[in-house]
């Protein structure tokens, strides 16, 4: 064993959902620096494109510690998450297991430096909705003594995805009320970038929290969709009382959206806003309009 993470231990990092959007963006810049790149899945099928691309892939499972800390073994720094749920029990209970089997698996095994996705607003103190999972991300990581960043991201430029097929008629409808007030928001290859750099930058002692994305609103997303489009396109907050029902069409299941409409509730109140006191901010670099055309092109091929 020693051999081994003495040849492959040299800036290896593991990085948590590499299926997904963030840890893909992650993997993705970490690997363009020429690192290693370590993977924790539970279906390798799904991720043999990242073989192909020199990832090391460890079998295992988001609810499973044991494997976790394989992941975990001779790496330089890990990347960490909890799994996208918009439907969670109640009490997330879900997050929670995630959020054990971390914790045991980083007292186990633990590594140089951690890189944990949360949210903006996972600061609040009650209604943050979905928010929540992440707030306790953070609560159950406090006690571990090792260098932890918490990225708190803005809203994903990635979740108006669904304007390039409905804004045909020129309206972009949203949760977001007023659609002028701007929030916190964020593309994912600039969250995978950031990833990257505290993954294989300085290193630093302590937990740190970074405010990542910039101040924007919906009538600014709108636009720069019509840009892309070209047609002018304008956003329209969707009524509230109709928002169970959009949830529905999105394919949330009948009754399961309160704590997604919880969320939005709480964006629009100013929950998700850059500025809390002791963190630190990293401007996003890549607007919503490029988010729009990468994913147009990706469509058109």
């Amino acid at each position: 064993m020693n051999h081994r993470t003495n040849c492959w231990s040299k800036h290896m990092f593991l990085v948590m959902g590499i299926t997904g959007k963030v840890g893909g963006a992650a993997a993705t810049h970490l690997l363009a620096q020429g690192k290693k790149v370590r993977a924790l899945v539970r279906d390798r099928t799904k991720a043999a494109s990242w073989a192909d691309q020199g990832v090391e892939l460890v079998d295992g499972d988001w609810n499973d510690a044991a494997s976790i800390e394989r992941g975990l073994e001779g790496v330089d720094g890990a990347f960490v998450m909890l799994p996208p749920i918009w439907t969670p029990s109640p009490d997330f209970k879900e997050a929670k297991a995630v959020i054990s089997s971390y914790v045991e698996a980083l007292g186990k095994a633990p590594v140089p430096r951690v890189v944990a996705l949360s949210s903006m607003g996972a600061n609040g103190a009650s209604g943050m909705g979905l928010i929540t999972a992440l707030s306790f991300l953070e609560q159950g990581f406090r006690d571990l003594k090792l260098p932890i960043s918490y990225i708190r991201a803005g809203e994903f430029f990635e979740n108006f995805l669904y304007g390039l097929h409905v804004a045909q008629n020129g309206t972009l409808p949203v949760f977001h009320n007023p659609t002028s007030r701007k929030s916190a928001m964020v593309a994912t290859n600039d969250i995978g970038a950031e990833i990257s750099a505290l993954l294989s930058g300085p290193t630093w002692s302590g937990h740190r929290i970074i405010e990542l994305g910039s101040m924007v609103s919906a009538d600014e997303v709108a636009a720069q969709l019509g840009d892309v489009m070209n047609i002018d396109v304008k956003a329209v907050s969707i009524p509230r009382a109709d928002w169970s029902d959009t949830f529905e069409r999105f394919g949330v299941p009948k009754g399961q959206s309160g704590l997604a409409e919880t969320m939005y509730d709480f964006v629009n109140a100013g929950g998700t806003d850059l500025g809390v006191e002791g963190t630190e901010h990293v401007l996003g670099t890549t607007a919503a309009r490029n988010v729009f055309a990468a994913a147009r092109k990706a469509i058109a091929a």
